[in-house]
């Protein structure tokens, strides 16, 4: 369960970050809304994987309706374009 608590309390940041671990997140708030998290480096990084893997889902979902759209080109024709074959 994630701990909530105002910003003030990093002025024993000892205390907030104890609160921290793989499953918790800490969110600050300040004058009653949440304005920051704290979580571990574990996390943030994780965080970031799925977020490169959600643009590349998308990336790839875009070209394949273009690619549908357009037109496919054939295999040797792209290894070619790539200057992997002659």
């Amino acid at each position: 369960m994630p701990s909530i608590m105002p910003i003030s309390d990093l002025r024993n940041y000892t205390e907030v970050l104890k609160e921290v671990d793989k499953k918790n997140r800490v969110y600050l708030t300040r004058n009653g809304h949440g304005a920051y998290t704290i979580m571990t480096v574990a996390e943030a990084d994780e965080l970031d994987k799925l977020r490169a893997a959600r643009a590349l889902a998308n990336d790839l979902k875009r070209a394949e309706e273009r690619a549908n759209r357009e037109g496919w080109i054939e295999a040797d024709d792209f290894d070619r374009e790539m200057g992997i074959i002659d």
